[in-house]
């Protein structure tokens, strides 16, 4: 799937119209691929002033239409649209808090990923090269915590300053980036990862990069732009 770079006005702000549009593109296809079920995942998109366009909760998204999706204000107090927000507000916030580049995340249940974190088996990007230069050479698994525990949000602010999705323990995973295509393919990358790790289970054990080549790779991220080190370089 691909969406098209959000449409700006000229201070910057993403076009409201075009931003429903690639969210509700999202939602239907985290349903279409099997990665929530029920009512379960969310997607928001950072607006200004605090506010945030997101999925509704108690809808499937599969059904969901532009009209569903509600926009919140700094409070978390639906201004815009008929439905409920869904509890889990709480975590999108902490990654917008560590993160001020951040302007999407995207939250699934997807069964590879998901099934490790149930195991308590982080995802492991150090298989493969490529892995490596997109998403860095970790994506943390969360301990398990009652959810919007506090300790679980202040462990994701932590982990969100440094990395771009992380797993939580017997839940599901959490992506973010500069827009919502990004926050998508980062979510679709831990989930592809997840399938090939069981499967070298499967077939006897998963093998890492020799930690030389990391190190050359997480180079190769920085100079692209991506990580934590690009973002103090940047800044």
């Amino acid at each position: 799937m691909a969406t098209a770079p959000l449409h700006r006005l000229h201070h910057g702000e993403p076009t409201l119209g075009e931003a429903r549009r690639q969210l509700l593109a999202i939602a239907h296809e985290l349903h279409g691929r099997g990665w929530v079920a029920n009512h379960d995942g969310n997607v928001t998109l950072r607006l200004p002033a605090g506010r945030l366009l997101a999925t509704p909760t108690a809808l499937s998204k599969r059904v969901l239409t532009e009209q569903d999706l509600i926009v919140v204000d700094a409070a978390d107090q639906v201004v815009q649209g008929g439905r409920r927000a869904f509890s889990e507000l709480k975590l999108h916030r902490a990654v917008y808090a560590a993160r001020p580049d951040v302007m999407a995340v995207v939250h699934t249940h997807s069964p590879s990923a998901a099934g490790l974190a149930v195991a308590g088996v982080a995802v492991e990007p150090r298989m493969l090269a490529e892995a490596v230069v997109s998403l860095g050479a970790q994506v943390p698994l969360l301990p398990y915590a009652f959810p919007n525990a506090a300790e679980q949000i202040a462990a994701l602010q932590v982990a969100a300053a440094a990395v771009d999705a992380v797993t939580l323990e017997n839940h599901g995973v959490l992506a973010w980036g500069g827009d919502l295509e990004a926050a998508f393919l980062r979510a679709e990358l831990v989930e592809h990862l997840a399938t090939i790790q069981l499967r070298a289970l499967q077939a006897g054990r998963v093998r890492v990069l020799p930690d030389t080549d990391v190190a050359r790779l997480l180079d190769a991220r920085t100079k692209a732009g991506l990580g934590p080190d690009a973002r103090k370089k940047a800044g």
